[in-house]
């Protein structure tokens, strides 16, 4: 019970006034904060976090049936989890109808308890409840006041409420387990190891080493809200062996008992200020775009006063910010469910009546791979594989134990150039533990003779202020479109041209493509991505076109020297004519025989060692129109 704020205000971009709308704050349109919906023709930049999607087919279902008023649903953000929107790190957001009329979402008359383990609650088939326990909707959402791991961390909770007067009293019950309730049985399962919960647990000097269950209690009277506590689940001898480093106790302990083992232990900030706000609505709030369906099954646009209340709670300065306590793991959420309750008094052990069963949080979309061409050659095919739900905070890391990637191995695309199996590694923020996996197999064509061969003589010129580039393909029928990729370091590519296949007919057919360059640029690299028929994707080889040209005399200059098979050929020529290029064996014998044609200036040409030959030294002579130029080759297989 720290100082709190019951005036509007908002935190972390996010109005917390006890109205719904976003680009409206305190009673008046006001451009930029965020809030849980919005109304249309409301102007701002401001975002709503709810997903408002089949609004109106739920609307109308409500005039066509009103037995569907009765129904409860659920809506969650409509942003991916962990999504960076106006500079804040969205974490996760919740919408729940609660039943209406036959509920069996309530506790039974008589003794349960917060400090009880949930399998010992016990649930009837229906029952009335008093109207100013009666749970119409809630509404939850965290967020960081920032992008990062190092913002604070805000929790908004919203709560309508059959009757407006007299004090209310609520409990929002966050649990690390799956806890779940099954209305056949009318029965929680899933909860905790610890008395039916999940302890925090400290070492030595107060720090948290394990996270537990949380529960914030609210407290509103007829006119403000006047009380939020937090609580957290520990082994009672903790509080007389354990000083905290993120917080205060309290001194407030329930269990089931007073001879509880585990319980329920008050907690409060280190520094003082406040740590929590909220507000009541005024008279005629807009109720949301699924409007409002009241006790009685009748359908309203807005709430009467206090009928909706709001509070926002820092976690951060509670010191249940698991980002900042355990190592900065921004993967490590405060809780996996949610649990709201409604409570009979103000006191922590009071009789609970009415709850919305327990749902899911923090869950960010798990990586789900795929790909456009599953089916690829040995050689000469490309793959694109990608995330094909990726959020932009998280990092992805691809492996494989028998494939082969062209370039990097992480971000939500990759591509492969081998047939093999592909695993995707997902990590909710650098430097976190897995999160999810998921893997693709990419399998192997059977004939490819023709595909993995088909774009052939690829090479290049480079003046001062333009490149050319030059190449065929064997069958252009086979030909849909090419994409020319340029790199300033032979690793990262970028787009730099797109070039649509000439019209389809069958045989050799030849390519070019200028580009002007400007100024000093470095060394180039140039490389092809053909899409072929049947959706295949190749890469060409990659052909370098260095800054400055050869040496003055020096005709020739061959590398890399030794080479593993791979040579690219950079060539001056004064003017353009045609020459012949032949490789040599250490015996003297011609391996290799071509004829290209050179363009006036740095010409690049790339080949590869014939098949059959043998680690030696070898000869590679280009004969042109009155010039000879030869260069000694190193061949290691």
């Amino acid at each position: 019970m720290q100082a709190q704020i019951t005036t509007p205000i908002i935190k972390a971009n996010f109005g917390v006034d006890a109205d719904l709308r976003s680009n409206f704050f305190n009673n008046l349109v006001q451009s930029g904060n965020d809030d849980w919906f919005w109304l249309p023709g409301t102007p701002g930049p401001g975002q709503f976090v709810i997903d408002t999607s089949g609004t109106a087919a739920l609307l109308a279902g409500y005039t066509a049936n009103p037995d569907n008023r009765k129904l409860p649903f659920y809506k969650s953000m409509r942003f991916p989890a962990y999504s960076v929107v106006n500079n804040r790190l969205l974490v996760d957001a919740y919408f729940v109808r609660d039943y209406h009329g036959d509920d069996s979402t309530i506790f039974a008359s008589g003794s349960n308890k917060n400090g009880m383990s949930p399998a010992d609650w016990t649930c009837p088939v229906s029952q009335s409840i008093p109207d100013k326990n009666e749970i119409l909707d809630m509404m939850i959402h965290v967020r960081k006041a920032g992008p990062n791991i190092t913002d604070s961390m805000w929790l908004f909770g919203g709560i309508s409420i059959e009757n407006t007067t007299g004090n209310r009293y609520f409990d929002f019950e966050m649990y690390q387990t799956d806890i779940y309730y099954d209305r056949a049985s009318r029965r929680f399962y899933n909860y905790g190891p610890d008395a039916g919960h999940t302890r925090w647990q400290f070492d030595a000097s107060g720090n948290m080493v394990a996270p537990g269950d949380i529960i914030l209690t609210a407290e509103y009277s007829s006119s403000a809200l006047t009380n939020v506590e937090a609580r957290i689940w520990i082994d009672k001898a903790d509080l007389a062996t354990v000083i905290p480093a993120g917080f205060n106790w309290t001194g407030s302990f329930d269990g089931a008992s007073s001879s509880s083992q585990y319980g329920y232990a008050g907690i409060q900030p280190k520094t003082a200020g406040a740590f929590y706000t909220g507000l009541q609505s005024v008279n005629n709030a807009w109720a949301g775009p699924f409007s409002l369906v009241l006790g009685n099954n009748s359908v309203v646009t807005t709430y009467t006063a206090r009928q909706f209340m709001e509070f926002s709670v820092n976690l951060t300065k509670l010191g249940l910010d698991q980002s900042q306590i355990f190592g900065g793991d921004d993967c490590l959420m405060p809780f996996r469910r949610v649990i709201v309750k409604t409570r009979a008094s103000t006191s922590f052990t009071a009789e609970l009546k009415d709850f919305v069963a327990p749902f899911d949080f923090f869950i960010a979309p798990r990586a789900e791979v795929e790909t456009a061409t599953p089916m690829i050659c040995d050689t000469g095919s490309l793959s694109n594989l990608y995330v094909m739900n990726p959020i932009p905070t998280s990092v992805y890391e691809w492996s494989t134990p028998d494939g082969h990637f062209v370039g990097i191995n992480t971000g939500p695309s990759v591509f492969v150039d081998t047939p093999g199996t592909y695993i995707v590694t997902q990590y909710l923020q650098s430097g976190c533990a897995p999160y999810a996996t998921d893997t693709i197999v990419v399998g192997r064509l059977p004939d490819c003779n023709v595909l993995a061969n088909n774009l052939f003589d690829f090479r290049g010129t480079r003046t001062a202020d333009k490149v050319q580039l030059y190449w065929k393909v064997m069958e252009n029928r086979l030909i849909r479109s090419f994409i020319i990729e340029r790199s300033t370091d032979g690793r990262d590519f970028s787009p730099v041209a797109y070039l649509q296949a000439k019209p389809a007919t069958g045989g050799i057919t030849a390519y070019s493509m200028d580009e002007a360059i400007e100024g000093e640029m470095p060394d180039l690299f140039y490389r092809i991505r053909y899409l072929m028929s049947g959706e295949q994707e190749k890469l060409s080889p990659v052909v370098h076109l260095t800054q400055h040209l050869p040496d003055a005399g020096k005709l020739l200059r061959v590398t890399p020297n030794p080479t593993y098979g791979s040579l690219h050929l950079q060539v001056t020529a004064a003017a353009a004519e045609k020459a012949v290029l032949r490789i040599f064996d250490p015996a003297g014998r011609i391996i290799y025989q071509a004829n290209i044609l050179l363009q006036k200036g740095a010409n690049t040409v790339s080949l590869s060692m014939p098949p059959g030959a043998r680690t030696g030294m070898y000869q590679l002579v280009l004969t042109m129109q009155n010039k000879t130029s030869a260069e000694k080759i190193l061949y290691l297989k």
